[in-house]
């Protein structure tokens, strides 16, 4: 059953011709059975031409609508001039006003109410009932209008429910796509997340390599026990850039999220003061302060607080030059978090720096914009008088807008 009502909806010009033929049967029955008959109107040839006529209306009601409506107008206005009397496939401009107010345009919706509304009156008009009163015909007339207008009120319910279906259907596809754009641009800025986390993981870590191999290169001979230190330091600094390398470049490559739904590393504030022992142990003094009394912070500003103090102590060992020292403040606000962090440094120009880092590739000061963007917050950087760096950040507790 559920094949052939299948094929029935692809092929809905057999159903209206099956049903055509239905009509075109009942109605020739019909005609030949009441010709001759007392007060019958109209001779059989007609009766059987406007029953033909009215079956093709049925036929091709929904290749053109528009057409058969005309055609049935105009095969009602027939019957009236050629006197033959209403039949079976008179139940043909039932159908036709039906189709035309479903999926007709709105001229012919319009043209199919308004003949409908005429016909059962002209039908009376023409041929009244014997032994009624003039109040008898016309509310016999009203009451043959209501099947044309059920008709038409049935058929334009049905192009309302057909329209707003489609607007579903439209609003739905338009929601897919937004959803997918969504999608992808939350792919994309996630992805450009773990690349800022990567370029910090590794710009950190290899600074630090870099600086106790030089160290331990320049003491190999004068102090063993310190060249061993160095190396120790830059195997596991090495260690642990490799781990968060990992971690990080499996989720560029399968697109997963870790266990607990969050990536890593997720280091916070607390872990400010162990970065600043590093530093210091790989010979950069710093000086770190904490003021106001610590309590709990979003995790995208702790985040935001840590990469910053990383970035700019990473680029102090970079382009500090020669015993530079660098200071690091973190300030608890009511409503937010204020970083300063200064150095001394008269090596490499600052300008590398404010442009992106030496390598050139725009991962400074325009990561750390971006950073304290998404959080809400707002930068300061610039050189300082006589010399060095300074960097001064207020990270709100609330992202504003």
């Amino acid at each position: 059953m559920q094949r052939l009502y299948d094929f029935l909806r692809r092929h809905p010009m057999w159903v209206d011709g099956f049903w055509a033929l239905v009509l075109l049967g009942l109605s020739s029955v019909s005609a030949s059975s009441l010709n001759g008959a007392p007060n019958h109107h109209g001779s059989l040839p007609a009766a059987l031409g406007v029953s033909v006529v009215l079956s093709v209306v049925v036929a091709l009601r929904r290749r053109m609508p528009e057409k058969m409506v005309l055609l049935a107008a105009a095969t009602g206005i027939a019957q009236l001039v050629l006197d033959v009397e209403t039949t079976v496939a008179d139940f043909a401009m039932l159908v036709i006003i039906y189709t035309v107010a479903a999926i007709g345009t709105r001229w012919a919706s319009r043209f199919a109410l308004a003949g409908g509304m005429c016909a059962a009156a002209l039908a009376q008009f023409r041929w009244p009932q014997q032994h009624a009163s003039v109040l008898g015909q016309i509310a016999i007339a009203v009451f043959q209008t209501v099947p044309f207008a059920l008709a038409w009120v049935l058929g334009d319910s049905m192009r309302t429910r057909r329209a707003y279906f489609a607007q579903l259907e439209e609003r739905a596809a338009r929601l897919e796509k937004e959803r997918e754009a969504q999608a992808k641009v939350a792919v994309a800025a996630e992805r450009a997340r773990i690349a800022r986390e990567l370029h910090d993981v590794v710009a950190h870590n290899v600074s630090v390599m870099v600086v106790q191999a030089d160290g331990a290169a320049y003491v190999l001979d004068a102090a063993p026990d310190q060249a061993k230190k160095a190396l120790e330091t830059i195997s596991s600094t090495g260690r642990q850039a490799l781990a968060e390398m990992r971690r990080l470049l499996g989720v560029l490559r399968t697109g997963e999220h870790q266990e607990g739904g969050e990536y890593v590393p997720q280091p916070d504030v607390e872990q400010i003061e162990e970065l600043v022992e590093q530093c210091r142990s790989s010979g950069l003094p710093v000086d770190f302060r904490v003021e106001g009394t610590p309590r709990p912070l979003p995790s995208g500003v702790e985040l935001t607080a840590y990469r910053i103090v990383q970035e700019a102590l990473t680029n102090t060992r970079k382009h500090g030059g020669a015993n530079a020292g660098a200071s690091v403040r973190l300030v608890y606000f009511d409503d937010g978090l204020g970083l300063l962090v200064e150095d001394d440094g008269k090596g490499a120009p600052h300008e590398l720096y404010e442009e992106g880092g030496a390598d050139g590739q725009g991962h400074g000061l325009i990561g750390m914009r971006e950073r304290i963007g998404m959080v809400g917050g707002t930068l300061d950087a610039g050189p300082r008088p006589g010399g060095g760096f300074r960097i001064s950040a207020l990270l709100p507790l609330k992202p504003t807008h």
